[in-house]
């Protein structure tokens, strides 16, 4: 009978995979060897594989580069990374290796642009295109830039009051886009995103505010949808409703040459995830090339701001089962040593699904458990794996520890969790590691930040502050 842990996986999934594969009864990902990463640096671990990013970036490229020239599409394709998925340094220096642009969200994005430029990271021809609700310290901050020389920044305007506010802040003329506040699916609670300005408004907000002002070019025309980049009859129809105020709109207003249709690229949840990129650019491609065709108008230059889809494959975690509590005749427990709740914060709040595999003992029996983490908070758990509604992992023996690791974690849960401050429980959070690869395929690892200690926490919670006065 099969029932080691390896012949689960291989029976459920077609195995090995691309950046998933073994050595003897360990699991490697993207060659790299996790039990060597557990033995030298410890668990809890948080780990960035860098070189995934840049890959990453040169897929989608190549994926509209392969369309463009199928379709005779005679515009250009501006990759922006979305830099709320993850703002950390090594995350941008590795990214803006690839020639992109960068999507930012508020206020303080600007600031970590200036000091990329500082560096020489970003240049004059980079696109800043600044998203969002925009506050005053974020429309100050724009004007800045702008009025310090960087032209291809792009305020996309999300509401009637942004534009006055930013004509009253910046230099000169500079150019904007706008945002379509697109209709949601029909399960959401809520009709049309809070985001941007409804399809009908767009042009007359055009006639009224713009089309006659010296003072602003109106460049780009933003689509996103919440439920991503996706292949159903909701999103294709979103499509054409936005073609349809693109085509319009243009016919109005000649400096109208770009359409942003967001991110929404999906990354891998699980071993049997299926998505055909290619095909999905190409049919995006040929219906915006359809429509402006019939229209008699120039296609576009496509930008797209893909975050997740940068980073996220780039991350792991990487847990110890530090014991197993059999509650009942049905339950067993297995212990992790960290929490859901503060190091992968998105399987709580929103009950997403990463990755989840153990790391050793392959070739031992498996048992079906249910995932706890530290805190005392009945939230803090895993306990389904999208394939099966369950999680499967080696039998737990407290004489051969058992290591698990969740992949494709690296967008959002950073900061999500509050990088650097105080965690539910003040459980402290893990050691991160970035992993590196030479030209010679040679894997180098350096440590990004050390596990909190109770010194960081209480600094934080202010014991060290009084101590400190009352000497």
């Amino acid at each position: 009978m099969n029932t080691k842990y390896s012949d689960l996986i291989n029976q459920t999934f077609y195995f090995p995979q691309e950046e998933f594969t073994l050595n003897k009864d360990n699991l490697q990902f993207h060659g790299i060897d996790l039990m060597k990463l557990v033995e030298q640096y410890g668990t809890p671990l948080k780990f960035t594989y860098l070189p995934k990013i840049s890959e990453n970036i040169n897929k989608a490229k190549m994926w509209f580069r392969n369309s463009m020239e199928k379709h005779g599409y005679e515009a250009k394709y501006f990759y922006c990374y979305c830099t709320k998925s993850s703002h950390f340094e090594f995350i941008l220096n590795e990214a803006l290796k690839n020639n992109i642009h960068i999507e930012t969200s508020s206020a303080f994005d600007i600031n970590i642009v200036e000091n990329l430029m500082e560096q020489g990271k970003i240049n004059k021809n980079s696109f800043i295109v600044c998203n969002g609700f925009k506050r005053d310290q974020y429309i100050t901050n724009i004007a800045r830039l702008i009025n310090n020389g960087h032209k291809n920044t792009i305020p996309v305007i999300d509401n009637y009051e942004e534009l006055d506010l930013l004509q009253e802040q910046i230099d000169g003329k500079f150019k904007i886009g706008i945002r379509i506040a697109a209709e949601e699916e029909p399960k959401f609670e809520f009709y049309t995103s809070r985001l941007g300005i409804g399809y009908k408004d767009i042009v007359p907000f055009y006639r009224k505010q713009i089309a006659d002002n010296k003072k602003v070019e109106l460049k780009m025309l933003h689509f996103f949808i919440n439920a991503g980049i996706r292949d159903t009859a909701y999103y294709w129809n979103e499509l054409v409703k936005c073609l349809k105020v693109y085509i319009a709109l243009k016919k109005e207003c000649p400096s109208l040459d770009s359409l942003n249709i967001g991110g929404g690229f999906p990354i891998k949840n699980s071993l049997a995830f299926e998505y055909d990129y290619q095909y999905m650019v190409d049919e995006i491609l040929n219906q915006i090339k359809i429509a402006c065709d019939e229209a008699e108008v120039d296609v576009p230059h496509i930008f797209t701001e893909f975050g997740s889809f940068t980073v996220g494959e780039a991350g792991g975690a990487l847990y110890q089962v530090l014991y197993q509590k059999k509650q009942n005749d049905r339950e067993n427990w297995n212990m992790i040593d960290s929490s859901f709740i503060t190091t992968l914060p998105d399987t709580w709040a929103i009950n997403k699904r990463f990755v989840m595999l153990a790391v050793n003992r392959w070739n031992d029996n498996y048992e079906r458990v249910l995932l706890g983490g530290l805190t005392c908070d009945g939230d803090d758990y895993y306990n389904s794996e999208q394939h099966m509604n369950a999680v499967y992992l080696p039998k737990y023996n407290k004489e051969k520890p058992l290591y698990i690791g969740f992949f494709n974690t690296g967008a959002y849960q950073e900061t999500i969790g509050g990088y650097g401050g105080l965690s539910h429980c003040i459980l402290p959070q893990p050691k991160h590691i970035l992993i590196d690869k030479d030209k010679n395929g040679i894997f180098a690892t350096e440590v990004f930040s050390e596990q909190q200690n109770a010194e960081q926490v209480l600094e934080i919670l202010g014991y060290n502050k009084n101590r400190n006065e009352n000497k």
